[in-house]
């Protein structure tokens, strides 16, 4: 298998390059970072809803979309990419999608160990340090090939992230903000900035491919040909353009922001009979958590809402029809043109 070891490359690199080799049939593992920051979703979302792309322009941050699944994302030269491309004949990968990321990101928890990081794997794609993410994956079929792209993170602008994203208000964004520098750590935090300092990116390269090649066998280093390089500049024409950049994806009734596996924070808002309702929440491991509710409704008594907060705070999510369908049934009030389905169209993610 070929290792393309490429260090810094140009951010449209780092991404063109697996979609080629992927394209081409061609397994390798890329080991590269971008020289410059740029935002990257997945294949499935809309790129209007999902990113402040005044934001970006005005801050000369370029845009793309990937033909891998997930979440939009903020990457910079802190962030070291592996990429590894396997043909889906290859007896090595795995069937089951849980049991493929169980399996190559094992080499991505002993770099960590081998660092001094206790990292441990979180189906189905992370892996965390206590409660916090530290690397993130993800895996999709391109062409003939199975892609399955993850990083290892150095350090991590989480006020860049927050502004990146489209958010509706500035209290969502800091709530965003926060609830991203309580769960996502990254090498520098875990190991503070003397012991940090003595692994840098072409020593953890290294370790890296030392690491897959136990999984993989041997791997040849490989410089881009022409082939690969063709295959590249064809994929750029088509992929960094606004007719790719701009198809629309799946839009969600207000947002949604996944922070690590088990953990999103939501912002909904529904258009009752009754007025708007807003409802600012976080879903941890199928729990309702943080809940905030606010609107344009009338409601008596009119510490009517912050008891229903107050019930679902800690609610599974399967289980806020029984506990809305409840209230109504117990409560002594009134909240015009608002009735139990409009929370649960709310809750119900």
């Amino acid at each position: 298998m070929e290792l393309y070891n490429l260090g810094k490359v140009p951010w449209e690199e780092s991404q063109l390059m697996y979609h080629a080799l992927a394209k081409l049939g061609r397994e390798s593992l890329c080991l590269l970072s971008p020289a410059t920051p740029y935002v990257c979703i997945g294949f499935h979302q809309d790129v209007e809803q999902e990113v402040d792309l005044e934001f970006c322009r005005n801050n000369d941050i370029p845009v793309f979309r990937r033909e891998v699944g997930g979440g939009a994302v903020f990457l910079d030269g802190n962030q070291l990419f592996f990429q590894l491309i396997i043909r889906r004949d290859n007896p090595i990968a795995s069937k089951r999608i849980d049991s493929f990321y169980r399996k190559f990101l094992q080499p991505v928890i002993e770099v960590h160990y081998r660092i001094g990081i206790a990292a441990e794997y979180k189906p189905i794609n992370d892996l965390i340090v206590g409660t916090r993410k530290i690397s993130g994956s993800g895996a999709a079929e391109i062409g003939e090939c199975i892609v399955f792209v993850g990083n290892l993170i150095l350090d991590f602008d989480y006020d860049t992230m927050s502004k990146v994203l489209k958010i509706p208000d500035e209290k969502f964004r800091n709530k965003v903000k926060k609830t991203i520098e309580e769960n996502l750590s990254t090498i520098r935090r875990e190991l503070g900035v003397s012991e940090y300092e003595k692994w840098d990116a072409k020593t953890l390269n290294k370790i890296l491919a030392e690491e897959f090649e136990k999984l993989l066998g041997p791997l040849t280093p490989a410089d881009k040909n022409d082939e690969l390089i063709a295959k590249m500049k064809e994929l750029q024409v088509s992929m960094i353009n606004d007719a790719w950049l701009y198809q629309k994806g799946k839009r969600v009734e207000g947002r949604v922001v996944k922070v690590r596996s088990g953990l999103k924070v939501v912002q909904r808002m529904h258009k009752a009979t009754g007025g708007l309702i807003r409802a600012d929440f976080s879903v941890e491991d199928g729990q309702i958590k943080n809940v905030f509710i606010s609107g344009d409704y009338f409601c008596f008594p009119r510490d009517l809402v912050d008891r229903l907060a107050a019930n679902l705070e800690g609610c599974s999510i399967d289980n806020v029809s029984k506990v809305v369908s409840a209230f109504y049934q117990k409560e002594d009030f009134s909240i015009p043109g608002v009735i139990a389905d409009d929370w649960k169209q709310v809750f119900m993610i």
